[in-house]
């Protein structure tokens, strides 16, 4: 196996290990729903040190993404992947996730203006582009919203206005998203890319209705202001069931194949849809309890 599929595995079960240490408290203290948002910072803390692990020990894979205008091509592929693995550690543990959060946040947005949206402009008829443009929002959004919901994070107004633009963004996301799955009704649930359901998964369509539903009536939720956090929580917590029911055997299948790039893909597949899922529970983080609290746990 690649030294580079080995790293990203290396590190996102290292991240599960810190993160549920850390979330542990967490949880046993939530109760019903909660427990899920209390699993929140996890499952978006992994994929970023899996991502990480790709910038550094990856760099082929990642330093022609790296804009022409830039100098430094190497320098900025390891830097990215330094912050990542920064970013990383501090939402797992909970500390500092004003930082990490609201600079995890300004890089995903520099990705999508200086990489995905000028191919996405260039090529509009292409729905996987504009996809990953709004999956880049989405994950932009809920490090915002994690930023200004956390535990001494932003008070006032700009806390507030963190949460908003992260819920806008995500939303966003949620209705394109829900959409899709109507529309293509084969491909992997979660954030709808050209890969499809294994043959071996039964009621493969109806397993992507349901996902596309789940997602519009949480925009909708959000929309509305009707028991978003309620929502949000079932809908995450339903895309990170898929990620390990659906995504984990497809994830082994590609582990065992000979070649990279059916690994490197198989893994970023993975941790794409659990960060999703876990920009879906930040969105129900950051919205109200029913009794009036932001958050009923002390993430």
């Amino acid at each position: 196996m690649d030294q580079t599929i080995v790293a990203m595995c290396l590190a996102g079960v290292t991240m599960l290990f810190v993160g549920a240490l850390a979330a542990r408290r967490d949880v046993a203290r939530a109760r019903g729903l909660d427990r899920i948002v209390a699993l929140g910072n996890l499952c978006y803390a992994i994929p970023l040190a899996v991502f990480g692990a790709l910038h550094l020990f990856g760099t082929r894979f990642v330093i022609d993404l790296v804009p022409e205008f830039m100098p430094w091509h190497l320098f900025w592929a390891y830097f990215v992947g330094v912050a990542l693995i920064a970013a990383s550690v501090s939402i797992a543990i909970n500390v500092a996730v004003r930082w990490s959060g609201l600079f995890v946040g300004i890089l995903m947005y520099l990705f999508v203006a200086m990489i995905h949206l000028p191919g996405a402009l260039a090529e509009p008829h292409d729905r996987i582009i504009w996809t990953i443009v709004l999956r880049e929002m989405s994950f932009g959004g809920a490090g915002w919203i994690l930023a200004g919901s956390a535990v001494n994070g932003w008070p006032g107004k700009p806390g507030k206005m963190l949460v908003l633009a992260g819920r806008v963004f995500v939303t966003m996301a949620l209705l394109l998203f829900g959409f899709e799955h109507f529309l293509h009704p084969m491909g992997l649930p979660g954030v709808p890319l050209e890969k499809e359901i294994p043959s071996w998964v039964p009621l493969r369509e109806v397993v992507d209705y349901i996902t596309g539903a789940a997602l519009l009536v949480c925009a909708g939720s959000v929309i509305l202001k009707w028991k978003t956090r309620t929502v949000a929580a079932c809908v995450g917590g339903w895309i990170v069931l898929m990620v390990i029911v659906m995504y984990g055997p497809v994830l082994v299948l590609a582990l065992v194949a000979p070649e990279t790039g059916t690994q490197l893909e198989g893994v970023n597949y993975f941790a794409d849809t659990l960060l999703f899922g876990g920009t879906v529970i930040a969105l129900a983080k950051g919205s109200p309890a029913p009794g009036g609290a932001r958050t009923g746990v002390t993430m």
